[in-house]
Order: structure tokens, then C-alpha cells, then sequence
């Protein structure tokens, strides 16, 4: 009776699991069929030793790792121009003096002193060319001004053209026996004088100023082109080089003091003329206002009457 069992210990030894070889899961009947795919689709699959290594290396992908040493390369640099140019502004002072330095350094101390100097000089040149574009543009507003006051003038000409036809109106108005009214003239309105100061050769020379600062254009072909300079190979050229910047800066910045001595004399001859011309301006206007005073009382006489 006990003979005939069978245990179910034998049966487990079917049901056993390989790690290696996992048993595919049975479907579920209640998955849907995307589902089902899914879970084939991502089944893990084994990788044998002669499949190739698919996976990328990982190169840095940060677009700043080249300008970082190049950073550092380039402040390394500045570091080192920085400490040259403390060495050579100082003198070499603290480092043993000229007496104490090599010949490299010497000729770098050289090409470095006359760049420093060609600065100097091309600042004082540009200051020199502010100075005379506001000088130009101060002449120019003198000689607008100088205008302005000669046409003042010659208003005041007209007006005294019209006083002298009202004067001989209110003269002709009256009683038969009322005495005749003349107006009385302390000197007549001659106008404005045009001296020789204010020359067509003076407005020649003050558009030619203009002209070189380009707010005129002047005529072609005056610009005198220059030669290119040699490359330099050494310190010695490069000190030559600089050499002839500073000549040529120091030329334009002699005729630059020569054009503004020229015009510090138009100026002060174009104020001498306008002193003038204004003091003449200030007689005719103090005569018209006398001749308009006693139009006025003439003016009330006859209403009285």
C-alpha cells in the first residue's frame, strides 16, 4: 500500500531553474499585446567575449578645456611682458642696473624705450590736432558771428530809410499856420565798414583749415602717400624704425603749431574787427533811437491838436 506512492520530490528535480538559463515566463492573458512585445523586445541578451565593445569612449565634451590652457598660457605670458616692462620702467633697478644686464635684454630695453617714446610723441600730435579742430570750429563761429553783426547793420540802414520817409511825413502833417517840423540829426547812419581784415584771402586760408580736418572736401591728389616701411629684422631696425615715426609725428605736430599760431592771429584780428564794427553798431542805433524819440512827441503834438 505504502509501496505504490509515488513522492513528489522526483517531480521537482523537472522543475528545477538554471541561473544561466532563466525559463521564459509564461504570457499573461490579461496583458495586452503592445505589452507582450515590449517584454520581448526588452529581454536581456547574453554577450559572448567576441562580440566587439560598442560603448563610446568618454572624450570630455566641455567646449572651454582648450580656452582654459590657452588661458593659462596667455596670462603666463602677460605675466612675463608685465615683469619686462616693470624692469624696464624702472631701469633695471632692481635687478643690478644697466651696467649688470645682457646684450639681449639691452636691445629690448632700447626697442621698448623708443616704442614708449613714439607713444609719447603720437599723444602730444593728437592733442595738438584736438586743439586745432577747436580752434577751427571757434574761428569758424568768430566768423559767423562777424555776420551777424554786419547784418544787424544793415537793418538798421533800413530802418533809418523808413524813419526818414515817416520824418517827412509827420513834417508835412498840420495847421496851415503851425510851423514846419523838421527832425533833428545828430549825424547820419552810414552803416557797416567793411575793413580790409575781413579779406577774401583770410576766408581762403579758413576753408583750407577746414579742408584739413575733412569738413570740407579738398581737391584730390593733394594727400602725399608715403612709402611703406621695411620690415624690421633686429633691435636696431626696430629702434630705427621707431626713429622715423617719431620724425614724421614730430613734422605734422610742427605744422600743426605753425596752422594754430596762424589761427590764434585770425582770431584775434577778426575780435578787433567785430569791437569795432559792434562800437560803430552801438552809434547808429543810439542816433535811430534819438530820431524815434522826437518822431514820438511829434507824433502826440498832432493828436493833441
Amino acid at each position: 500500500m505504502f509501496g505504490s506512492k509515488k513522492f513528489p520530490l522526483k517531480i521537482s528535480k523537472h522543475n528545477r531553474v538554471d541561473p544561466e538559463c532563466p525559463a521564459p515566463s509564461r504570457p499573461n492573458p490579461f496583458d495586452s499585446d503592445d505589452e507582450f512585445d515590449t517584454k520581448k523586445t526588452l529581454k536581456p541578451s547574453r554577450k559572448t567575449s567576441s562580440e566587439p565593445n560598442l560603448t563610446a569612449p568618454s572624450f570630455s565634451t566641455n567646449p572651454f578645456d582648450g580656452d582654459e590652457e590657452r588661458g593659462s598660457s596667455a596670462s603666463s605670458t602677460y605675466f612675463l611682458a608685465s615683469a619686462a616692462r616693470h624692469k624696464y620702467n624702472n631701469d633695471f633697478r632692481d635687478s643690478g642696473g644697466l651696467e649688470n644686464q645682457s646684450v639681449q635684454e639691452l636691445e629690448n630695453y632700447a626697442v621698448y624705450k623708443a616704442e614708449e617714446t613714439t607713444k609719447s610723441v603720437n599723444g602730444c600730435l593728437k592733442i595738438a590736432e584736438d586743439m586745432r579742430e577747436g580752434a577751427t570750429r571757434t574761428l569758424i563761429t568768430l566768423h559767423q558771428q562777424g555776420e551777424q553783426i554786419t547784418k544787424t547793420h544793415d537793418a538798421a540802414v533800413e530802418i533809418d530809410h523808413d524813419l526818414s520817409r515817416g520824418e517827412k511825413l509827420l513834417g508835412s502833417l498840420g495847421g496851415m499856420f503851425s510851423k514846419t517840423w523838421k527832425p533833428k540829426k545828430n549825424r547820419p547812419i552810414t552803416g557797416p565798414v567793411i575793413t580790409r581784415d575781413a579779406s577774401p584771402q583770410r576766408r581762403g586760408n579758413h576753408l583750407e583749415q577746414r579742408e584739413k580736418l575733412g569738413l570740407n572736401p579738398g581737391p584730390k591728389g593733394q594727400s602725399s602717400t608715403q612709402k611703406p616701411l621695411p620690415e624690421p629684422n633686429n633691435a636696431f631696425q626696430k629702434v630705427e624704425l621707431e626713429k622715423s615715426k617719431q620724425d614724421d609725428s614730430l613734422s605734422d605736430l610742427s605744422n600743426i603749431l605753425g596752422d594754430l599760431k596762424n589761427m590764434a592771429v585770425d582770431m584775434g584780428s577778426e575780435i578787433d574787427r567785430q569791437t569795432k564794427s559792434l562800437d560803430h553798431l552801438q552809434d547808429d542805433v543810439d542816433e535811430l533811437n534819438y530820431r524815434v524819440r522826437g518822431a514820438n512827441q511829434r507824433g502826440r503834438r498832432l493828436l493833441g491838436k
